[in-house]
Parts: C-alpha cells; structure tokens; sequence
C-alpha cells in the first residue's frame, strides 16, 4: 500500500467514487447510451466536485499497443479531459476488464493511474481504495489467470497481434463475462463467509485503521459495518445499477444516478 495521500475537502464539496462502467459490453448501442448517462453524471457533479475517483472496470476491455487504443467513448475521455483541464483531480484505477492501462491516460490527461489499493487522507477520515478483484479469500481460479495476464509476458505477446485482431479476440473474451450475460443471480449478497472483500476489509482493519473502504467489482451496492467506526462500501455498477458514492467530509453515502 502507498504513503498516506492527502486531498483537501473545502466547505461545501464533495468528493465522488464510480466504478464498473464497462463501456463496450453488451452492445455498441447500449453502451453508448451508458456512456451518454456516465457524461451527464459527471456534467452534474462537476459544480461542487472536489476530486473524482474511478475505481476500475470503467472499460469492458482496455489495451494500449505502442501507437494505438480501443476506439470509441469519445465523449466520456473529452469529459475528463475538460475536467482534468478544469483542475479537477481524478484518479483512475485498473480493475480485472482494463488491467492493461498504462501510461495512455497520465500521459494525455494527467490522471494518475493505480494497479493496487491505495490509501488517502480525504477531509480527516481515513480511506482504502482500489477495484477489489483477486482481494481476500477465495476465488483461486481467477488469481492465478491475474498473474498469467499481468506478467510482462503476457503483455508483449499480445502486443504482436494485430490491433484489429488483439481488440477483437479480447472483446469476444469479454462477452462472456457476468456482467455482459445479465447474471446477477451472481451479484446477490452472499452472506459473511462468502463476501471475500468484506472479510479482506476485516483483515486490514485488524492491523491499520481505515474510516472507509472503497471498492468495485462485486457489482452489487453494499454499506457494511467493518468494525464500529469503520465501513466497507462497495460502488456498485452502471450496467444495471448506475450506483456510486459521495463523501461530503462527514459521511459517505451510496447514491443513483436516474
């Protein structure tokens, strides 16, 4: 985890979380039409925003070759290119959909983009962040293919393919995810002992303290008790749910963007 990062709250603002946008899936039309809602969302916050993070899966698949990226979400990069220009802070976060950014996003926006939870001082309360696949027990299928994907291997051999061949065997893999299938039979809450980042939040808490803890990924809104003065908030998806979080310096709150 990383040095403590600090980012003021002035009188009056708030600061804003989302994650699991995956733009591209199910279809070019509905995905453009959730991108549409994504830039409306952050038209609306734009006026009392005070930093804005994005806490991974904001693309169904991402991969940047030496001179080329995925077309398309136009809109939703021109966005935060306005806001980042505006002074804006953003922080973009990989989730298991786009985790091979690299330096495309910092390089043209100046959004600092993170690979693993990181820890930020937001007003005076204390938070964890980051997109939560492959965290705490379970689920050993998936960690092991994380490592497989993530090594530099991996990464240069995809390279070598074709663009138009890469980006389309990568969004033919990406259609068969959970999201894309509508399986939210999945994404029901599944009790204590089945709710891994619950229990990896409890983990963490036991040797460091955190207000809050922020992540994506599960897909399914939560607010849950860690210990007494701490709480475990999962953002949710847009898919479906269009759900994301708030933090006014007091409390963080999940919210519906209609």
């Amino acid at each position: 985890m990383n040095e403590l990062t600090s980012i003021a709250l002035p009188p009056g603002k708030r600061i804003y979380f989302a994650s699991d946008f995956h733009l591209g899936t199910p279809s070019p039309a509905l995905s453009r039409e959730r991108e549409q809602a994504v830039v409306r969302w952050l038209d609306q916050i734009q006026p009392d925003a005070a930093a804005l993070f994005l806490v991974g899966d904001v693309f169904d698949f991402w991969f940047e070759y030496q001179h080329a990226i995925p077309k398309g979400f136009i809109r939703f990069q021109g966005k935060l290119a306005e806001l980042a220009d505006a002074g804006l802070p953003i922080t973009l976060f990989t989730g298991n959909h786009d985790m091979w950014m690299r330096h495309y996003f910092t390089d043209e926006l100046g959004i600092p983009v993170h690979r693993l939870p990181q820890t930020y001082l937001l007003g005076n309360k204390r938070f964890l962040i980051g997109h939560g696949d492959g965290l705490g027990p379970g689920d050993h299928v998936y960690k092991q293919l994380k490592k497989v994907f993530e090594s530099p291997i991996a990464r240069f051999a995809f390279r070598w393919l074709h663009p138009d061949l890469g980006i389309d065997l990568a969004q033919r893999w990406s259609r068969r995810s959970r999201i894309t299938n509508n399986k939210k039979a999945e994404d029901e809450f599944r009790g204590e002992e089945q709710e891994w980042l619950w229990q990896y939040c409890r983990e963490v808490e036991a040797s460091q303290h955190h207000d809050y803890y922020i992540f994506g990924h599960r897909h399914l809104p939560l607010d849950l008790t860690v210990t007494p003065t701490s709480r475990y908030v999962n953002l949710g998806e847009w898919v479906h749910n269009r759900s994301y979080g708030v933090f006014d310096g007091d409390t963080m709150k999940l919210m519906y963007f209609i």
